[in-house]
């Protein structure tokens, strides 16, 4: 992955430790995903905070994001999940596609680039429409 932005990505704890267990799980059982190891350097490479604590402008795990395709101009929005979750009708996005592994830990305003089979695509983070953080009545 090319990332466009030099900052550290954010991540709560409980991101992590699960999305370290998932990847720990698929590599035990020898199931091959394409984006395992751009998620494992983007994981290494996060700031790692407190669930209660993430700013609330912050994609995370379970965040609906509103993303804008700088090529096209076209406003896409996607509900970021595990891959056991992952259902396109709903617009609910695996982490480990390249969309949803590049959104991880970026805020609004950032830009992120992805390699696809057609090239490299190219996002910004329009809007953080929902964190499940955020929604908590005994946020910090």
């Amino acid at each position: 992955m090319t990332q466009i932005q030099s900052n550290p990505i954010q991540i709560t704890e409980r991101d992590k430790r699960r999305l370290e267990a998932m990847i720990e799980e698929i590599r035990r059982n020898g199931r091959r995903e394409e984006n395992l190891n751009s998620l494992t350097a983007e994981l290494e490479r996060a700031k790692v905070v407190v669930s209660e604590a993430i700013p609330r402008n912050f994609v995370t795990m379970g965040s609906l994001v509103s993303i804008i395709d700088q090529e096209s101009s076209e406003r896409l929005q996607y509900r970021l999940v595990y891959p056991d979750q992952a259902d396109s009708k709903t617009n609910r996005i695996s982490v480990l596609s390249p969309i949803g592994a590049g959104m991880l830990g970026y805020q609004i305003g950032d830009e992120f680039e992805w390699p696809v089979p057609s090239g490299v695509r190219r996002f910004v983070i329009a809007k953080v429409d929902y964190q499940p953080e955020a929604a908590n009545p005994y946020r910090i």
